[in-house]
């Protein structure tokens, strides 16, 4: 099992002095953030796509360019693309592109993301969440395959022959799908023959089992090898000295960041009860002490019936530089190694 780290680049309010990070330096620490997640013998870091005031994401690409150029061993990432409002041909350029620049370090999560600000900023109907993505995809597997594309679909005008470039340093450039809980997305990421990344938020990772057992059953129908099967987990969670100091250290962002999206979605105000409850041995939030982390990391990939790779997202708007940078180095140092031989 190889361990990453996600982030959706937040803003971030210092829990020492109440001053707000400002957005060049707050970049400046990301950039920090994945310097040190590549000498700390980290297997990937992902940047996340939003179009929100609370996030500085918006751009995956010139960030994941920018990482690139100060790393040398890190797989890059994004987590996830919004496919469904780009252009595939503008998104494959960039990451081939970004591919060249990080000499075969880079992969593409798509996915349909868990907001929805893309479709009205881009002049997209809601309802056409599902076919967008749909086709898009479609398009975007088509180019990958083919330098020279003709295609046809509802949202996009055709290519009739037209050359895509650059091309990729890796052939094929590595394209997962990003999911939710929709086992419809499931059998189509199957069906395909395309790794999976499931992106768990809540509940408890067991759940999914049989969702990911319905991804290999889809994928073994088609025809597809059992090792291009791989399955991946977005999870959230931070890595402390303690179980205790790294929930304590947590929760203020967590709290601020969930109360916002519960206020916005209508639901119930989260409570520290909650929070405990999903950072225990079987919720979804991987929180702990480094032999804690590694041990609910080994139990979750056994539940599911093996896990590839993990990307631990530890985006808050309440947690310093330094405390991040320090859960970062343990991750990688001494949770990692741990499961390696998963």
């Amino acid at each position: 099992m190889y361990v990453g780290v996600d982030s959706f680049v937040s803003t971030v309010t210092d829990p020492a002095t109440g001053r707000v990070v400002g957005p060049e330096e707050r970049i400046e620490h990301l950039l920090e953030e994945i310097a040190l997640a590549d000498t700390s013998g980290l297997y990937s870091f992902g940047i996340g796509e939003h179009h929100r005031e609370e996030y500085y994401d918006s751009a995956p690409p010139v960030i994941l360019g920018a990482a690139a150029a100060r790393t040398s061993r890190i797989r890059l990432g994004s987590a996830v693309t919004v496919l469904s409002a780009a252009d595939p041909v503008r998104v494959f350029q960039q990451f081939a592109t970004l591919d060249l620049i990080a000499k075969g370090r880079i992969d593409l999560v798509v996915g349909r993301g868990s907001f929805t600000e893309a479709f009205p900023l881009f002049g997209l109907e809601l309802r056409d969440y599902d076919t967008l993505f749909a086709e898009k995809l479609d398009l975007l597997l088509k180019i990958r395959d083919e330098t020279h594309v003709t295609w046809s679909g509802r949202h996009r005008p055709a290519l009739t022959g037209q050359g895509v470039y650059p091309r990729p340093a890796q052939d094929p450039l590595p394209i997962w799908v990003g999911v939710g809980g929709t086992p419809e997305s499931f059998v189509r990421a199957g069906l395909l023959g395309l790794p999976l990344m499931v992106a768990i938020i809540g509940g408890e990772p067991r759940q999914f089992a049989p969702l990911v057992d319905l991804y290999r059953r889809a994928g073994a129908e088609a025809g597809h090898a059992p090792e291009r099967l791989q399955v991946g987990l977005h999870v959230f969670g931070y890595v402390g000295e303690s179980v205790r100091e790294a929930s304590d250290t947590i929760y203020p962002g967590w709290h601020e960041m969930f109360t916002k999206v519960s206020r916005e979605r209508g639901f119930r105000a989260p409570t520290r009860a909650q929070f405990d409850a999903t950072s225990g041995p079987d919720g979804a939030f991987f929180m702990g002490d480094p032999d804690t982390v590694a041990t609910k990391l080994r139990r979750v990939a056994d539940q599911l019936g093996g896990v590839d790779r993990v990307s631990i997202q530890m985006t808050n708007p309440r947690l310093a530089h330094a405390d991040l940078l320090r859960g970062i180095e343990l991750l990688g140092t001494e949770v990692a190694p741990q499961v390696a031989g998963v």
